[in-house]
């Protein structure tokens, strides 16, 4: 009955059976032993002890000689019981951070956040900036960008690459900034920007509220995402357009395509100037 428990417990401390039955053997019998001597004392089939005593001296649960025939011999239950625990405990508090990341990440990514006034807005948005790994995408005024220039050039100096759509003459020596053509104050509908970071999180809102009158949405969700990061590649083909075919473009449809602005543009419901 104790020869079974004991196995039960070497198993529930990741030891298969065969190695159970192998580390005991060396444990009782008190001096090395070759694998062929091994595989006889614990009854562990001379085809598996070798990868059996490997398996066990990888682990650090016995410690093999390098003469021919090799000889093993078994650390003490000591030291395997304190291995095992030091293991254990790096592993829970991997997993506990790990897992505790991962779920508050599906929390957040199943929702679509309210960011209320311009000052928590471009908090967020540094945030995000500090957390950036690849690519930033931004649309946004020249007069608002002041307030996020400083993180964006340590993300830039990190080997973040980005990219701006800016409205007014914005110049920014870590970015490819691509200046919109100017729009009418009765059409521009206010301030407001778009921004997309890695293309898994993004934000956009209007910043030429009152303070505390200012909204943007922050989220992961991929359908917020994939618009505004779309969103901001789509005016980057119109722009590296216009600027190759400019003259064209303005007889058919106006100086900065007034004509088709004034076609599709529409009011909004909000007084955002």
């Amino acid at each position: 009955m104790e020869q079974k428990r004991i196995y039960k417990i070497l198993q529930e401390l990741s030891f298969s059976e065969y190695e159970a039955k192998a580390y005991l053997a060396l444990l009782a019998a008190n001096e090395p032993l070759s694998g062929y001597a091994a595989a006889l004392q614990s009854g562990v089939p001379r085809s598996r002890i070798y990868d059996i005593l490997s398996n066990l001296e990888k682990r650090g649960d016995i410690i093999a000689s390098h003469a021919a025939p090799a000889q093993y011999l078994p650390v003490s239950p000591e030291i395997l019981l304190k291995n095992r625990k030091k293991r254990t405990e790096k592993t829970f508090a991997e997993a506990q951070k790990l897992l505790a990341s991962y779920e508050t990440q599906v929390q957040i990514q199943d929702n679509i956040w309210n960011i209320k006034g311009r000052t928590e807005i471009f908090s967020r948005i540094a945030e995000v900036v500090g957390r950036s790994e690849k690519d930033i995408l931004l649309e946004i005024w020249q007069e608002d960008s002041d307030e996020i220039i400083p993180q964006l050039r340590m993300a830039a100096k990190r080997g973040v690459k980005i990219t701006v759509v800016a409205y007014g003459d914005l110049i920014l020596d870590f970015a490819d900034v691509h200046i919109h053509y100017p729009l009418e104050k009765n059409e521009s509908n206010g301030r407001w920007f778009m921004f997309s970071a890695d293309s898994k999180e993004a934000l956009a809102g209007i910043v030429s509220l009152p303070e505390n009158e200012c909204r943007a949405a922050w989220s992961y969700h991929p359908g917020l995402v994939v618009p505004i990061t779309q969103m901001i590649i789509h005016d980057l083909y119109l722009l590296e357009i216009l600027k190759e075919h400019e003259e064209i473009l303005e007889q058919s449809f106006g100086k900065n395509l007034i004509k088709l602005r004034e076609k599709f543009h529409i009011d909004t419901l909000f007084d955002l100037q």
